[in-house]
């Protein structure tokens, strides 16, 4: 799991690819289990009706009481999402917050999701939606006592649309080589991994979708965990900061990126090596 393991509490929005349901099933099956041990509720979310989800859970230790209690809840996909609609990104932010306030009201130390959304990014203005809503529940989960784990099926979407969405979690089992997600402190977004040539439209495509705004004309980016950049991602972030009239700050451990700034001579980019 590209970022750490996401059954941990702290940043824990994760993307899950498979092309077997028991991947699932067994994920379902982690996530009620560290749910309950944490004492949060869990919502389970999918395209099955909840009896049958129930059922083979039902050998869990714990689940039948939890589901009695209202601790485990479940959920077919269009009664926690507008289905095969498009998703409105804020809408759906604030139905996540609203549960999360709800499970702490109840008692609970948190909220635990695993949602099975396959069926929300099937066509390409759904896909772009729920990527935009993606990035804005990872800037309330990175702060707030909620975790997400969104799977995704590569058998119905290919490994294109699947990296389109990876690439916007800070954890993920998919091939990406990049990872664009919410930051800490004041920068508005980390980005680590990878960004190669090969990634240039993925790249562009993830920074429109998160669309960072800056901050006192300041679009600081964590990229202390990036191992390398392409020249022309840097262009990109350039572009992006521009059109915002700000300046993006790249903080950087690698001398090299520093290097690379100054030698495309960006009036829009700037970076700070930390150590």
């Amino acid at each position: 799991m590209t970022g750490g393991n996401g059954t941990d509490r702290g940043h824990a929005h994760v993307c899950l690819v498979y092309d077997d349901p028991a991947v699932l099933h067994a994920r379902a099956v982690a996530e009620v289990g560290a749910g309950l041990a944490a004492g949060e509720q869990v919502w389970l979310v999918g395209s099955e009706e909840p009896d049958a989800v129930a059922r083979r859970l039902a050998s869990v230790p714990g689940f039948v009481a939890a589901r009695r209690a209202g601790a485990v809840r479940l959920f077919r996909v269009d009664e926690a999402y507008r289905r095969d609609e498009v998703v409105d990104p804020e809408t759906q932010v604030r139905a996540y917050v609203r549960a999360t306030d709800e499970a702490l009201a109840a008692g609970h130390t948190g909220l635990r999701v695993l949602a099975e959304a396959t069926d929300l990014v099937r066509t390409r203005a759904q896909r772009d939606a729920f990527a935009r809503y993606e990035h804005r529940v990872d800037h309330w989960i990175r702060h707030r006592p909620m975790s997400a784990v969104c799977a995704y099926d590569r058998r119905a979407l290919g490994d294109a649309a699947i990296a389109e969405l990876a690439c916007l979690h800070p954890r993920t089992n998919a091939d990406v080589l990049f990872r664009l997600h919410a930051g800490d402190d004041d920068a508005v977004l980390a980005l680590t991994g990878e960004v190669d040539p090969t990634d240039e439209h993925l790249f562009a495509t993830a920074l429109e979708r998160a669309d960072p705004r800056p901050v006192a004309g300041r679009l600081v980016l964590d990229a202390t965990d990036l191992r390398f950049v392409d020249h022309r991602a840097l262009l990109r972030l350039g572009e992006h900061a521009r059109r915002h009239d700000a300046v993006a700050v790249l903080r950087t451990r690698r001398p090299a990126t520093a290097r690379l700034v100054e030698l495309l001579d960006l009036a829009e980019v700037r970076a700070e090596v930390v150590r």
